[in-house]
C-alpha cells in the first residue's frame, strides 16, 4: 500500500484524519475485477489521511463528465478497521453513466470528486444476524463480515447471497474463505439460475419463504440486514415478516427507494398549505410547490431531470445551487455547512418557505 501511495504521489501525514465537512477528493490506487461485470476500485486521500467510517456507509462520487452534474452513491465494501484506505464495488449498468465511466475509464492515479461517508445502514448489536445480499448489493453487509473477521469477533451470521447465476456471486471466492475460517458464519449461494454450470450442487432458484424457514429456521431470533435491487429486497421484507421477523430487526439499504410524495388529502378543518412558484433556471421551467412539499417530489412529478439516489437528505445526490427564496431543510446529514453558506441545499428534504429559483 505505502509503495503504491508514493507511485501515486499522495502524500502521507501520520495521525492526520479525513474530515468529511474539508476532505472532497480521493484518487484511485487500484482497480480489481470482481466478475466479469463488476470491479472494486480502492481510494486513499490525497495528504494520506486515514478515513473514519462505519461499516455499511457509503460515499457519494462525483465524476467530471462531459462537464455535466453526475453523482452516484457506492456503499464500502472495505473494512472500517484498515482506515488508510476505502473500496467500492461497483457494477457495470445499461445505460449507466456514473458506472460505466468508472468500469471504462477510471484507473489508478486517477483523482474523483467524493464526500462521506454517509449512511445509516450500520449493524446494531445483536447475538445474531442474517446478511441478505441480491448483486452489488452486496458490498455494505461485505464491509460488515470483513470488520467482523479483522476484530475476530465471536459471531452468529447467516449470509445468503444471491445473483443471477455462479459466475455473478461477487466475492464468491472469499465468501467461502471466510465461511471456512470463522466458526460462527454460515453461508448460502443462492443463483437464479444454474444453465451455465452444470456441476453446481447448492440452492438455486429466488429467494422464497419455503427456503427462508428452512435455511434459517431461527430467523425471527435474528438481526436481518438486507441490500439488493428493489424487487429483491420488497421479497425479501415480505418474506420476513411473514416469518416472524418484527420491523425493528429488519434493517434495509437502498439507493434507488426515490420517495414521491403525493399531495396530501386535504382535511376537514386544516389550513390549506400555501403554494410556491419554483423556478428551474438551466431548464427554464417553472412549478408550483406547496409549503408542505419538497422541491423534489413535485419536481419528478413535473418531469424535471434532477440527480437524486436516497430521496432522504443522506446521500446529497440532489445538491442544488439555491439562486434566491428560502427553504425549509431537514437533511441527514447529506450537504456540509459551508455548502449551505455558499447557497446549495438538498430540494429532497426542503420545502419552500418563499417563491424559489434554482440553478438547475
Amino acid at each position: 500500500m505505502a509503495t503504491e501511495m508514493q507511485q501515486a504521489g499522495i502524500a502521507q501525514s501520520a495521525g492526520s484524519w479525513w474530515d468529511p465537512e474539508v476532505d472532497d477528493a480521493l484518487i484511485c490506487i487500484d482497480v480489481h475485477d470482481e466478475t466479469h461485470d463488476v470491479k472494486s476500485f480502492t481510494f486513499v486521500s490525497p495528504q494520506g489521511k486515514a478515513i473514519r467510517f462505519a461499516a455499511g456507509q457509503y460515499f457519494l462520487f462525483e465524476p467530471d463528465i462531459d462537464g455535466k452534474d453526475n453523482g452516484r452513491c457506492y456503499s464500502i465494501s472495505s473494512s472500517p478497521l484498515r482506515p488508510n484506505a476505502i473500496t467500492v464495488t461497483t457494477k457495470r449498468v445499461a445505460g449507466g453513466k456514473v458506472s460505466n465511466w468508472m468500469h471504462d475509464t477510471l484507473r489508478a492515479g486517477m483523482q474523483i470528486k467524493a464526500s462521506g461517508p454517509m449512511g445509516r445502514f450500520i449493524r446494531p448489536a445483536a447475538k445474531g444476524y442474517v446478511f441478505l445480499s441480491g448483486g452489488s448489493g452486496i458490498t455494505p453487509v461485505m464491509s460488515m463480515l470483513r470488520e467482523i473477521a479483522d476484530r475476530a469477533e465471536p459471531t452468529d451470521v447467516v449470509f445468503l447471497h444471491a445473483g443471477r447465476s455462479p459466475k455473478d456471486l461477487v466475492f464468491r471466492e472469499e465468501l467461502a474463505l471466510l465461511a471456512r475460517r470463522m466458526k460462527g458464519v454460515r453461508l448460502l449461494f443462492l443463483p437464479e439460475e444454474i444453465s451455465t454450470d452444470r456441476a453446481w450442487h447448492g440452492f438455486s432458484g429466488r429467494i422464497s419463504r419455503e427456503l427462508m424457514a428452512l435455511a434459517i429456521p431461527d430467523i425471527a431470533e435474528r438481526v436481518v440486514m438486507c441490500c439488493g435491487p428493489a424487487p429483491f429486497m420488497a421479497a425479501a421484507r415480505t418474506i420476513c415478516t411473514s416469518l416472524g421477523v418484527s420491523e425493528d430487526r429488519y434493517i434495509e439499504e437502498s439507493f434507488d427507494a426515490a420517495v414521491i410524495e403525493d399531495a396530501p388529502a386535504p382535511a376537514m378543518e386544516a389550513v390549506a398549505a400555501k403554494s410556491f412558484e419554483v423556478r428551474f433556471a438551466k431548464q427554464g421551467k417553472a412549478i408550483a410547490v406547496c409549503s408542505d412539499q419538497t422541491v423534489l417530489s413535485q419536481a419528478k412529478k413535473a418531469g424535471l431531470r434532477i440527480p437524486s439516489s436516497c430521496a432522504n437528505g443522506i446521500c446529497g445526490t440532489c445538491k442544488s445551487k439555491l439562486v434566491s427564496g428560502t427553504v425549509d431543510m431537514q437533511h441527514d446529514g447529506g450537504i456540509r455547512q459551508r455548502e449551505i453558506d455558499a447557497g446549495f441545499f438538498l430540494p429532497c428534504c426542503s420545502k419552500p418557505l418563499s417563491d424559489l429559483v434554482v440553478d438547475r
